[in-house]
């Protein structure tokens, strides 16, 4: 059973930064693309940032290139996101997730353009963000 826990969310101040984290077990992670998504109240889940198995392709939504970097430790099931220069409206539950198929059948770029609604994916339970004004 594959098991995916995210942390490190909270309140922050608009300009401030947070890094999430989110770990994986029961899969040979480096195997897996990984991919941050994110919905805000009122809104539909959408892709923030996904990563090859090997950490070496990423993929960003417009909204955040430049401001967020994602990356992954392999050998600790680890993968992070880095969030600087937060706004109001990053404010969101942040999801990690794990693309359903290895990398070579399922890349991050795959994993983030279609994989924002895909319930086969392995989801996290989420982890909150709020940036205040």
């Amino acid at each position: 059973q594959v098991q995916v826990v995210e942390s490190g969310g909270g309140l922050v101040e608009a300009g401030g930064s947070l890094r999430l984290s989110c770990t994986a077990s029961a899969l040979f992670f480096d195997d897996y693309a990984m991919g941050w998504f994110r919905q805000a109240p009122g809104k539909e889940r959408e892709s923030v940032s996904c990563i090859s198995g090997s950490g070496s392709k990423t993929y960003y939504a417009d909204s955040v290139k430049g401001r967020f970097t994602i990356s992954r430790d392999n050998a600790n099931n680890t993968l992070y996101l880095q969030m600087n220069s937060l706004k109001p409206e990053d404010t969101a539950m942040y999801f990690c997730a794990a693309a359903p198929f290895t990398a070579n059948v399922y890349n991050e770029y795959d994993l983030c353009v279609t994989g924002a609604n895909r319930e086969s994916n392995y989801w996290g339970q989420g982890t909150q963000v709020t940036v205040s004004s």
